[in-house]
């Protein structure tokens, strides 16, 4: 059975977990309205994972995604991430800052995370899906026991082939356009950097998992193409960020409307994997950055963060985590249940 028939949705749509941005009460709305709302937890804990993932629960009684990351665990190097901290001292003095002394890993990954599972295993939220990678075969079948509908993001067809192989229930295909961190599996490999409508294709043609297109989508008209290329349905983030709904903060949300959203950048500097973003202060430092490489994720994101603040407190907003897939322009400022009713309208318009 279908994701859409299975899950009873009234339009082909998953709205992005957006770890961070998406709050339950995002989650719900898109759900009431009739698609499938996701939760990012890959930025919390056990703790916060349940109580986000029960706020959901309050809010609505349709089916809803939890979003975990399952990266490999980053490898501390003392000196490298001594030698990025003082490549950004300058910019933390400019705004009256010290850097911070050390770095650390500030989250986990779900491979590494048993009590993140056994929350899991207790809520049995209805759909769970990966980024990064997958966790062990005995993961993947104790929640499956529980009766949760599986995704995984693959970013080509050796990712997807994998996530078949592992019995996953569907796959989302995330094109390079899409905002947010590229769920590659292995960051230092080479990444061809498929679009969606390639991407997609290949993985309909040549896998044999439904499929969920990702990637610079932003109206019905992009949601109907990925159909008609065999897509079972499309999967949209920003924009969704633009919604009451969300916890982008104003400079964010203002971000969205300027020029960078124009220019929407593909940079490991903020956190130590390749991440699409607006163009900002931040992404900027890719002219200067020259041979550096940043910590592994997601060390350096401990650095992009305090950074981040110290811009912030000196009023400055440029430095922030400003994800966004290259259809930013496109985004609409309204309510998560009125988007998804405007979503639904276009893409009846172009199945008659």
């Amino acid at each position: 059975m279908s994701l859409i028939n299975l899950f009873e949705l009234s339009v082909p749509l998953i709205q992005a977990p957006m770890a961070g941005v998406a709050t339950p009460l995002l989650a719900a709305a898109v759900s009431e309205a009739g698609a499938l709302g996701s939760i990012g937890v890959g930025a919390t804990d056990a703790a916060g994972a349940r109580a986000m993932i029960e706020e959901v629960r309050r809010r609505t009684t349709r089916a809803f995604n939890v979003n975990l990351f399952v990266h490999a665990g980053a490898k501390a190097d003392l000196s490298r991430e001594a030698q990025w901290l003082d490549w950004l001292a300058p910019l933390f003095v400019a705004y009256g800052a010290e850097p911070p002394r050390a770095l650390k890993t500030i989250y986990k990954s779900f491979a590494d995370d048993p009590d993140m599972l056994a929350v899991l295993l207790d809520l049995a939220p209805p759909v769970v899906s990966f980024h990064f990678g997958l966790p062990s075969a005995d993961v993947i079948s104790a929640l499956r026991t529980r009766g949760i509908y599986l995704m995984a993001t693959a970013t080509s067809l050796d990712e997807a082939h994998a996530i078949e192989a592992a019995g996953i229930d569907a796959v989302v295909a995330q094109g390079i356009e899409a905002g947010g961190h590229r769920g590659v599996f292995d960051p230092t490999a080479p990444d061809d950097g498929l679009g969606v409508f390639a991407l997609t294709r290949l993985l309909v043609r040549k896998n044999n998992l439904p499929v969920i297109a990702a990637g610079g989508i932003m109206d019905g008209a992009g949601i109907a193409a990925m159909l008609d290329l065999g897509a079972s349905a499309a999967q949209l983030g920003t924009a969704f960020i633009a919604c009451p709904e969300s916890a982008a903060d104003d400079a964010y949300r203002t971000a969205l409307t300027g020029a960078g959203a124009y220019h929407t950048v593909l940079t490991s500097l903020i956190s130590g994997r390749p991440a699409r973003a607006l163009a900002n202060r931040f992404t900027a430092l890719s002219e200067m950055v020259g041979e550096r490489r940043p910590p592994d994720y997601p060390i350096a994101y401990d650095a992009g963060k305090a950074l981040h603040a110290a811009a912030k407190a000196g009023g400055e907003y440029g430095f922030g985590a400003q994800w966004a897939g290259q259809g930013a322009p496109l985004s609409r400022v309204m309510p998560a249940a009125a988007l998804v009713e405007a979503l639904r309208e276009e893409l009846a318009r172009r199945r008659v």
